[in-house]
């Protein structure tokens, strides 16, 4: 029998280990951005065309590459940043396995030119599918220009995996904006299709957080900071009112490398106890600076997971400096009088000699309780008469005890009133209007009496039944009526999430938005849903992209019900709302009207029936 077991040729194994390194565009962008920074970039920009399926071009102004650099950095395991085993231990740099560059070299067509500063010409390689086409010299820019164009076309299966352009270029921008992060120093350009996404100088941290998020982020930032024997912590946490349904702007970098570690986020979380509900996760963006050889990141091909040798140690400080931070910024400030600016310096105190103390004059015959003679005190009570030299009040009118009893009188129609249309309804039927008898407890719940008893109705869980089954016939039928606004509202959003509401843009205009799109990472809305005329464009949107992306981690649903439940738990009355009767019937018509009228969106009953037998069993104990 022959010989079975033989060595795979490069190419092959090239594009094994891609499938480790490169899973999407987002996973080249982030290799190739990496060891731009590696390279000692002052300015790094990323040109993106169709998603990145078509073209990924990084150039920065690094420190380039010799001709034989350029050749060697597409050989499997070539790298500059270690030489041996335990170099892993004391790795400050972002990339060290020698895979990123072979990877994606054996999935695409890529093109590379690089100068160094002390060289006048630059060299030129451009290789595809793991084989060098052609190698030259040329004029070229000091630094490096990678570009990688129609990614995994040698590998049809792994490209029909791709999904949508906005999904894939969400993924794009959430790796560009852990390494802008991670990077203040360096400036950031994104393109994408010919458009400018990000334009970020160089800077501090907090103003880099504020030119990717959002200028409203300003004023929602905690800063932290902890020095340690065990690790070094600076960042900022975001105040607990600003919160956000979602994980997804919660940042965590190791020796300024994003990293993905529950046990630390748990960290921060337990800070914020007794701040937040159980279902809102805070902003934050932490730096864990540690001496490389007490960790361990030769974990994963991505390099997001690290093991440490004293987690520990690393949860309790970031525990408490996090909680400590939040204590001395967030709370209420009191008043500090051993400040200058203290008030007691703003009085210049007076002589002693020139003190008068004061007096206090007042009429020994004034009677509160004497009546007004020039008035008779028939009615109800009187204001004051002007024409009297002493201004004195008016007296208490004669026949105030009359009042309890008017009052009482009414009580009494209204209760008497109130039993005459007490009208006992079959429980196995929903009662006409005008025969119902509604109440509203707490303005949460709607109690309607039947005839066995009487059913509890969780006002907002009704409702959100009730719009989430009329926003999917409008997303099915095409049908949502749009109430236009007087004056459009303009809204920015981040670069993630208006990469998510343009590819939810059709879907969104079927239940009755009508959105267009303003320049960068903004949008026009030109009416909303007439039934949400009352809610404000800008939180409606947020709301309903925050919303979504919640959905979209916990349940397991197709994009239009996702996008149904979203619209339905933001637009839905809230407990604590009050409402008429007119509006306790509508709800009640509405609600036995669905397909599944006592099923809230979570899962949980929205009617519950309580029977006489029940309530007298209570009593007679």
């Amino acid at each position: 029998m022959s010989d079975i077991i033989q060595l795979l040729p490069d190419a092959v194994a090239n594009q094994i280990a891609a499938g480790e390194v490169v899973q999407r565009p987002a996973s080249a962008v982030k290799e190739l951005v990496e060891n731009a920074i590696d390279a000692g970039a002052g300015k790094i920009q990323l040109i993106i065309k169709d998603a990145g399926k078509s073209l990924i071009q990084v150039i920065d102004d690094g420190c380039g590459m010799s001709l034989t650099d350029a050749r060697m950095c597409f050989e499997r395991h070539a790298t500059s940043k270690i030489r041996k085993a335990d170099d892993l231990f004391a790795i400050r740099t972002m990339g060290f396995r020698g895979e990123a560059m072979a990877s994606i070299a054996a999935i695409a067509q890529v093109e590379l030119k690089t100068r160094r500063h002390e060289d006048e010409l630059g060299t030129c390689i451009f290789i595809e599918g793991s084989e060098v086409i052609s190698q030259e010299a040329c004029s070229a820019n000091t630094g490096t220009s990678i570009s990688v164009k129609n990614l995994f076309y040698n590998t049809p299966a792994r490209r029909n995996f791709l999904k949508s352009n906005p999904v894939e270029m969400r993924h794009i921008i959430d790796e560009f904006q852990r390494v802008a992060l991670a990077n203040p120093q360096i400036f950031f350009t994104l393109h994408h299709d010919g458009q400018e996404v990000y334009h970020l100088p160089n800077a501090q941290l907090k103003q880099r957080i504020v030119h990717l998020f959002g200028n409203n982020y300003n004023q929602r930032l905690v800063p932290v900071e902890e020095d340690t024997t065990i690790i070094n912590l600076r960042g900022f946490v975001g105040k607990p009112e600003f919160a956000r349904k979602t994980r997804g702007e919660q940042f965590f970098f190791v020796n300024n490398r994003f990293i993905r570690d529950a046990y630390l986020n748990h960290a921060v979380l337990t800070a914020f106890e007794e701040l937040l509900p159980d279902d809102c996760f805070p902003f934050y963006v932490l730096f864990i600076d540690i001496d490389p050889s007490k960790i361990d990141i030769n974990v994963h091909p991505t390099k997001t997971e690290i093991k440490y040798q004293d987690e520990k140690a690393i949860y309790a400080i970031i525990r408490s400096a996090v909680k400590r931070s939040l204590g001395r910024y967030n709370i209420t400030p009191s008043l500090d009088f051993d400040q200058e600016n203290s008030i007691e310096h703003l009085i210049t105190p007076k002589p002693f000699e020139e003190i008068v103390a004061p007096t206090i004059s007042f009429n020994p015959d004034f009677n509160p309780f004497a009546a007004d003679k020039k008035q008779p005190l028939r009615e109800y009570p009187n204001f004051r008469d002007s024409s009297s030299s002493d201004h004195r009040s008016a007296a208490i009118p004669m026949n105030w005890d009359t009042l309890y009893e008017i009052s009482k009188k009414e009580t009494n129609l209204q209760h008497e009133m109130h039993e005459e249309k007490l009208i006992s309804v079959d429980e196995q039927e929903v009662s006409k209007p005008s025969e119902r008898q509604l109440f509203q407890i707490h303005n949460r719940f709607i109690l309607s009496q039947i005839k066995s008893g009487f059913m509890l109705i969780s006002q907002q869980a009704a409702h959100e039944r009730i719009l989430y089954e009329r926003f999917l016939q409008q997303l099915q039928n095409h049908s949502g009526l749009s109430q236009q606004s007087l004056f459009p509202q303009s809204v920015t959003l981040n670069g993630a999430d208006f990469e998510l509401l343009r590819e939810l843009l059709p879907d969104i205009k079927a239940l009755g938005f009508d959105i267009r799109e303003f320049g960068k990472n903004t949008v026009v809305v030109d009416g909303i849903p007439a039934d949400l005329n009352n809610v404000g464009e800008h939180e409606l949107l947020e709301h309903l992209l925050e919303g979504f992306k919640n959905n979209m981690a916990i349940l397991k649903v197709d994009k239009r019900d996702n996008l149904a439940r979203s619209l339905a738990r933001n637009a839905a009355i809230k407990t604590g709302t009050k409402l008429s009767l007119e509006e306790m019937n509508q709800l009640i018509d509405q609600l036995f009207a669905c397909q599944s009228p006592n099923q809230a969106l979570n899962g949980k009953p929205v009617i519950s029936t309580f029977t006489l037998a029940e309530l007298m069993e209570r009593f007679e104990k």
